[in-house]
């Protein structure tokens, strides 16, 4: 605005402005302020032919990041007037090139931790290591101790590094949000979300006053959604999340516009059984059937059914912590038969618009994909006694061809089917 009534007074010639998008907030003192949103705005504007961007200086590594534009960075008003006027810069404002930054190629590291650290929970890392194959959503339940923190936060470790596409839609995303780190470059691991249990319906799918703000339903996409101790969260907020986690996308109207933001997460839910849980498990709980009841009851049924693998963990016994000739496989190898998995699924639905298995719909597993009678007997005869929906069958159908894809094998088989079954019904104690 200042610089278009300084054009329209003559100070600045109009033909200067030509094809130059002016980003920035101006402060009372001249100076150029930085502003959230500017990496989609700068892509935005270059995907319409405008080539030439002039943004805050604490805005000019981010939006460089856009290749094929000229970005200018100016920390002043001054700055931007001798800039289109054909001057010499001021001394304070005489920057040709952007702060470094890490590049292009660089990885945010996700929570800390190899997936060696847990112990004694076979069953629990072969739910992650699926779960990372494809793409698929999970749900751990067990006494406080047994690992379900410790397995969630490694699930990043377990993903491939974003490619070129997926870390240009997270970069876009936390740039609106304001929290992409200064000087950084594209955001190439999987973000990682693990908000606490008192999270608002605003903070988990977005909102805030005017245009509504990315909430951690967002921030987390092409990534982890974590929620511990989920059942202590708000049933409200709980059920705010099915939608985004079943479309991949959050739409939130307010009265100064309708926004859309994606949401393609993995949701990772850690409960304890009941309310008294102990260290100790089941034989030390002192809650009556039906307060165990009310507790996981929290978790609504239409979320759950939105879960595709659930497992229980049982106490680790002592005999495991000290297991040190037998240790648990690391974080690399798990990612190396992970990747091999993601490929083997982006080979077989690429050409049809899908990365991985949990994108694959029920309609496509079930007509040109599906599988002979023999090897979903048994997910059908749960659909039959009302154990499955069709919705839970779909996805019993989709971990089976992340299970033959882990295996190496180009068809779910028998065994493949079972195993997903089990996975889903949650009866798997490890």
């Amino acid at each position: 605005m200042a610089v278009a009534v300084l054009t329209a007074a003559g100070a600045v010639p109009p033909v200067a402005l030509e094809g130059v998008v002016l980003l920035g907030e101006l402060g009372l003192d001249g100076r150029i302020r930085p502003i959230r949103g500017v990496f989609p705005a700068v892509a935005a504007g270059a995907r319409v032919g405008l080539l030439r961007f002039v943004v805050p200086t604490g805005n000019w590594a981010e939006a460089a990041l856009v290749p094929g534009v000229e970005v200018i960075g100016r920390r002043t008003l001054r700055g931007v007037l001798a800039l289109l006027r054909g001057e010499e810069p001021p001394a304070d404002d005489a920057a040709t090139e952007p702060p470094p930054f890490r590049g292009r190629d660089s990885a945010e590291p996700g929570p800390s931790g190899d997936l060696s650290d847990v112990v004694g929970q076979e069953i629990g890392r072969r739910a992650v290591e699926v779960a990372a194959a494809g793409g698929h959503h999970l749900a751990m339940f067990g006494p406080p101790g047994s690992g379900k923190t410790m397995l969630a936060e490694r699930l990043p470790g377990v993903l491939p590094v974003l490619e070129e596409e997926a870390a240009l839609e997270v970069t876009a995303v936390h740039s609106v949000a304001g929290v992409l780190p200064v000087g950084g470059g594209l955001v190439r691991q999987p973000p990682y979300q693990a908000p606490h249990h008192t999270a608002t319906v605003a903070s988990l799918v977005g909102g805030g006053s005017g245009l509504a703000r990315p909430g951690a339903v967002s921030l987390a996409h092409h990534g982890v959604l974590f929620l511990d101790e989920s059942p202590e969260f708000s049933p409200t907020a709980l059920d705010a999340l099915r939608q985004p986690v079943e479309r991949g996308e959050v739409v939130l109207a307010r009265a100064g516009g309708v926004v859309r933001y994606p949401s393609r997460v993995q949701l990772v839910l850690a409960a304890n059984p009941c309310p008294c849980a102990s260290a100790a498990g089941d034989r030390a709980c002192t809650c009556s059937a039906n307060a165990r009841r009310r507790y996981i009851g929290r978790l609504s049924g239409p979320l759950l059914d939105r879960i595709d693998l659930r497992v229980m963990l049982l106490p680790v016994a002592s005999a495991a912590l000290y297991a040190d000739l037998d240790r648990p496989e690391p974080t690399e190898v798990v990612a190396g038969r992970v990747t091999a998995a993601r490929e083997a699924a982006r080979e077989r639905w690429g050409h049809l618009g899908w990365q991985s298995n949990s994108e694959a719909p029920g309609p496509a597993l079930r007509s040109e994909w599906r599988l002979p009678p023999m090897t979903t007997a048994a997910a059908a005869r749960a659909v039959d006694s009302g154990e499955l929906s069709a919705r839970g069958y779909d996805r019993v159908l989709r971990i089976a061809w992340t299970l033959a894809d882990l295996s190496g094998r180009s068809v779910p088989d028998n065994g493949d089917v079972n195993e997903a079954l089990e996975l889903r019904r949650g009866v798997v104690a490890a």
